[in-house]
């Protein structure tokens, strides 16, 4: 099995306004807290021979996200370096559109380990897409991250993901869930 690990979307700003104002102090802590589970996975791949791939969404012009707009470049801890992968989208689904599949059969990558922002859109579009296409997948519990909603919090959607994404199969190809303190790249 050889492993990748695909960060996406973990941009500077891409929780801003996502809840209530009161609520955003915490949306930040448990973003920040999730950036460095992600840069501390990164040097563990870096280190064990293993892709990184990471993944940026340039937004349509007037979104928040928009190439060039304040913040919507990657996180400083996170940018892309040394011989990492950028991928450019601009849909929820890091495989639309981009030469993201072709990179990985490429380098001959069956299995995912991902992470990123948001849950509800990006993270679970790759997941579902990465495992229909064949590949196996590692969610990091702990690595994936979004703001409120009307209906779910951050807490919850966050939980909510993990669960049912656990054990999502197609085919043979299947994802597990795990905390990001039990991946071990050279195991």
């Amino acid at each position: 099995m050889t492993q990748a690990l695909l960060i996406i979307d973990v941009r500077k700003t891409i929780v801003e306004g996502r809840g209530p104002a009161d609520r955003l102090p915490a949306i930040y802590e448990v973003f920040n807290a999730t950036v460095g589970r992600l840069t501390d996975l990164k040097a563990k791949a870096k280190t064990a021979g293993i892709p990184v791939i990471i993944v940026q969404n340039d937004g349509p012009e007037g979104h928040r996200i928009a190439k060039g707009n304040r913040g919507s470049e990657v996180v400083d801890a996170l940018a892309p370096t040394g011989d990492d992968i950028l991928i450019n989208k601009v849909d929820c689904d890091s495989f639309h559109g981009t030469d993201l599949f072709d990179r990985l059969t490429g380098l001959g990558v069956t299995h995912l380990t991902i992470g990123g922002c948001m849950t509800q859109y990006c993270v679970d579009t790759a997941v579902r897409r990465a495992i229909t296409l064949g590949f196996d997948v590692t969610l990091i519990a702990d690595g994936h991250c979004t703001g409120d909603t009307p209906t779910l919090t951050r807490p919850e959607s966050i939980a909510h993901h993990n669960f049912i994404l656990d054990g999502f199969t197609a085919g043979d190809h299947r994802t597990t869930v795990r905390p990001a303190g039990e991946i071990d790249f050279a195991a």
